[in-house]
């Protein structure tokens, strides 16, 4: 019997089956079937590579080598289905997508993470019968024996800590043959050190009962829950999910930030206990590894997690949530380039459940599905749960300040609010959506701006480090205070960061405690939840931050919230700037009295005018997407068609702008394609880039004829130039 094997591998020319001989020992159906991982020896390699049996044949038209082990189970057919679909819909190999479907961290190596085991101690049945023969000589060693005759057996690091012994005593008992060690699988567990209360159903406004009773748990159907920020989606989702479990099925709910999944993590802790699993970047690789295999194991009723969350080894799903589903984390920007709402909704069929999107803001293109298509039925939470309701928000035009002769970042009106708050002891919210010091450094005689010499990007100055950082690539350089092109010392630094921020504060707020959340802040582990819980506990005064702060965070004490800077999401060159601003402004806004005192929020901006910060202060969602479709009709933007991003890519500046004059040509004969350019940031880790950009409405036709397109330009192209083609990316740059 043959196997067609798709290997693991993201080169376009092994995008293929290739035929590997069944070794005799398997059977198909039995130890083997479509779906399972292999290791396999590939052309001359002499390692093994991992490969994916997608099929079996007779027989194979060449020379077949064997098998060289077989693995385990990633997917079933079903799955496998859903991954070739992917594949073809985000132009990508097919392995790229089995890989989402195996254990975190064997995506390469399939033996990488090892089950953890640990070293037990027990009373050996010879000691048990002829306990008279055996002469416990110490004090230590009979303390040993007693707990153990009482407890049976005893992981050793306890035994030790318990009976306040030594390891060297526990030796001696192995040698005399009183005790033996002996291994047990335990699993890594990333809430072993949370100190969770149990928490039971809160009472429901009749808005929230409504929404409930509305979502039929046995139909395949997308509902869109549109709620104002505190009016309580999260408590529906729990209802909703207990629901769920009481019927036997299980539930998947998608985060899009990893730091909404502490609180969120906790609330559903609380609620359902162990039956909880936790899928995300910030889990060590055994813990990942371990929270797989209780799902697998059917340990875990409810996964928690981001994007890849989807993917997880869940059986019998009752329903699938996405909360914050505005949220661009939920496109992928890497390969596979896919969009987790999309893929849902495929599961969703798979499972026959409902598909529940939650947000406050949603994404323009769900909420004109759900009032004009009608393929998604309009849920809504019109009310907060507060007595005090939406806080009230303040527009402050800086350009007024500057007049006034106010330099400062902060305008008088925050400044005295978060004095205020201060006094009163209750906590503020800073959100700048820039990290790092200063955004660029320049020089004032002759202009000279320091770049990454990878990237076609200015370089940030971080001044912790007091190293200018390139927020493409990762490089690094040492700061400059000489001109390296005119010699001049008239280097100034330009642009705000949370950590001039953060030292701005300190010196105008002597008296005020303050704590900093963005990338530089969180790289290590748990660094999220280490943050918030100490602004939750230690009542910090003020918690400044990017964006990770502006959505999902539930704290009573937070009275105020200050925007420093509403017109940055405004100039990013993307037809989704005054979305995005709404969304950012909106969301943070709503950060604001949760608990029950009255909020307050201050939008300091240059552009107090714009559309979208006036429809943010009024907290106005149907007025800014009444006017915000418009546009989009008018100018043929999504939802009124999509927007495919091709970009081209090498080493060669000149082979890369000829290549992508080809694709131009091969792709103009079928679509509205606008001419090639070099993409706004033109070169990232020494890659030049050139994008064409395609507007179609997306039908299986006009995949079809993209991957057409893809396979014909990859017959003619330059070996070295690289294509991606995307759908509404996130990332117009």
């Amino acid at each position: 019997m043959i196997a067609e094997i798709i290997v693991n591998s993201s080169v376009n020319e092994l995008n293929r089956t290739f035929d590997y001989e069944v070794p005799e020992e398997y059977t198909i159906g039995e130890n083997i079937d479509i779906g399972y991982r292999v290791l396999v020896s590939f052309a001359n390699r002499k390692s093994f590579d991992i490969g994916y049996i997608i099929g079996f044949k007779e027989r194979s038209d060449f020379k077949c080598k064997k098998i060289s082990k077989v693995c385990d189970r990633a997917f079933d057919n079903e799955k496998f289905m859903l991954a070739k679909r992917m594949a073809r819909r985000y132009f990508c190999n097919l392995s790229d997508i089995l890989k989402l479907l195996v254990p975190p961290g064997t995506v390469n190596n399939v033996d990488k993470i090892k089950p953890k085991k640990e070293r037990c101690i027990r009373l050996t049945q010879n000691f048990k019968d002829n306990e008279s023969n055996f002469k416990i000589k110490t004090e230590k060693q009979k303390k040993v024996v007693d707990f153990l005759k009482d407890n049976v057996e005893m992981p050793v690091f306890i035994l030790v800590d318990v009976t306040g012994t030594t390891m060297a005593v526990i030796k001696s008992l192995e040698e005399k043959g009183v005790c033996e060690s002996f291994y047990v699988q335990v699993s890594r567990n990333p809430f072993v050190n949370k100190n969770i209360k149990k928490s039971f159903p809160l009472p429901l406004t009749d808005e929230q009962k409504e929404v409930i009773s509305k979502v039929e748990l046995d139909k395949t159907q997308t509902y869109l829950i549109h709620g104002v920020t505190g009016s309580g989606k999260t408590e529906v989702y729990l209802q909703i999910i207990d629901k769920v479990l009481n019927e036997g099925k299980n539930a998947i709910v998608l985060v899009p930030e990893i730091s909404l999944t502490p609180q969120i993590t906790d609330r559903f802790l609380s609620r359902f206990g162990r039956v909880v699993a936790i899928l995300h970047s910030k889990l060590s690789g055994g813990e990942r590894y371990d929270e797989w295999h209780r799902i697998m194991n059917h340990e875990a009723r409810i996964v928690i997690g981001a994007r890849s969350a989807l993917f997880a080894p869940i059986e019998n799903v009752g329903v699938i949530i996405i909360d914050e589903e505005h949220d661009s984390s939920y496109k992928s920007e890497t390969t596979p380039k896919y969009d987790a709402r999309e893929v849902a909704n495929e599961f969703s069929k798979i499972y026959n459940c409902p598909l529940i999107l939650g947000s406050a803001t949603p994404d323009i293109r769900t909420y004109y599905k759900a009032v004009t298509e009608k393929s998604i039925i309009l849920l809504e939470l019109k009310n907060r749960i507060s007595s005090f309701g939406m806080p009230t928000v303040n527009i402050v035009d800086m350009r007024n300040e500057l007049a006034n002769g106010n330099k400062s970042v902060f305008s008088e009106s925050l400044f005295k609010a978060i004095q205020n708050n201060v006094a009163r002891k209750e906590q503020t919210m800073l959100f700048l959506n820039r990290r790092g010091y200063s955004t660029f450094i320049m020089c004032r005689d002759c202009g000279y701006v320091v770049k990454c010499d990878k990237c076609d990007v200015a370089m940030t100055y971080h001044i912790t480090k007091n190293l200018l950082l390139c927020h493409y690539c990762g490089a690094e350089k040492k700061n400059v205070s000489i001109c390296p092109s005119c010699k001049s010392n008239n280097i100034r630094y330009f642009g705000t960061g949370t950590q001039k921020i953060e030292l701005q504060i300190n010196k105008t707020f002597p008296n005020a405690s303050v704590i900093r959340m963005d990338v530089d802040t969180t790289q290590t582990k748990n660094a999220h939840e280490t943050i918030l819980q100490k602004f939750k506990d230690e009542k910090i005064d003020i918690l400044l931050g990017t964006q990770m702060i502006t959505k999902g965070h539930d704290f009573e004490n937070v009275t105020l919230v200050g925007v420093l800077a509403a017109d940055s999401s405004l100039n990013i060159g993307d037809y989704r700037a005054q979305e995005r601003t709404f969304q950012l402004l909106t969301q943070v806004c709503g950060r604001s009295g949760r608990g029950e005192k009255l909020g307050k929020a201050i939008i300091q901006t240059y552009m107090p005018d714009e559309f979208s910060i006036q429809c943010a202060k009024d907290g106005d969602y149907i007025k800014f997407y009444n006017e915000e479709i418009k546009v989009r009709e008018k100018l043929n933007y999504p939802p009124f068609c999509d927007i495919i991003i091709a970009v081209i890519s090498g080493g060669d500046e000149a082979e890369v702008s000829k290549d992508a004059k080809l694709l131009f040509d091969i792709m103009n004969a079928d679509f509205e394609t606008f001419k090639p350019m070099p993409a706004p940031i033109s070169k990232i880790n020494d890659n030049f880039r050139w994008r064409i950009l395609v507007k179609a409405k997306v039908t299986d036709d006009v995949i079809d004829k993209l991957n057409y397109c893809l396979e014909n330009f990859s017959n003619m192209k330059s070996n070295d130039t690289k294509i991606s083609f995307d759908i509404n990316s996130n990332n117009m740059v």
